[in-house]
């Protein structure tokens, strides 16, 4: 089997985290991040299973593949567990409203991570990356009501609210971000 590049060394380093692509076998240590329902409140509190996180891994791998970018493996440095996922992937929501075909920027962080700042830490050096290689252009963002910290990050990174989307009855809204 051919290495991946990822396999080696990676792609960035913050002073506490480093930022890896996507590789195979990440989908154990995604779906440990996700499992608990805290962490799942703000993402649609629907279950989740392996499978669906092997499915989470290969549609980012596919963005990487297609679009040269998408979400990085956070990993705390010299740690091999994987801390959380942080980045700008290629979207197609569905719904329009500026979600469908654009860069998405997005961020989960493991339950005991939060509040160490890793997220911001994260999300400006996979920003500075971003802008370095595709350029500085329109980046969309979408984050459930209610969810104050990160839509607090969303406007410390530039992100700034242009629509909102009412997914089905009983669900959250989206607040809908961008930066341009």
């Amino acid at each position: 089997m051919t290495p991946y590049l990822s396999d080696t060394a990676p792609m960035i380093a913050t002073d506490r985290l480093e930022l890896w692509r996507p590789r195979p076998g990440d989908e154990r240590g995604l779906f440990d991040v996700v499992a608990p329902e805290e962490v799942r409140y703000f993402l649609g509190n629907r279950p989740t299973s392996m499978g669906e996180e092997a499915a989470r891994l290969l549609r980012n791998a596919g963005s990487w593949a297609l679009f040269g970018y998408g979400t990085f493996v956070l990993r705390e440095k010299g740690r091999d567990e994987i801390a959380g996922i942080a980045g700008v992937f290629h979207s197609w929501r569905g719904f329009g409203k500026g979600m469908d075909d654009t860069p998405e920027a997005g961020w989960i962080l493991r339950q005991d991570t939060w509040g160490k700042g890793y997220a911001g830490e994260a999300m400006r050096a996979a920003l500075a990356w971003f802008d370095g290689a595709h350029g500085k252009r329109r980046i969309a963002c979408m984050i459930e009501d209610g969810h104050d910290a990160s839509l607090a990050l969303a406007a410390k990174l530039g992100f700034s609210r242009y629509d909102t989307h009412q997914p089905d009855q009983g669900e959250r809204a989206l607040i809908l971000l961008e930066r341009t």
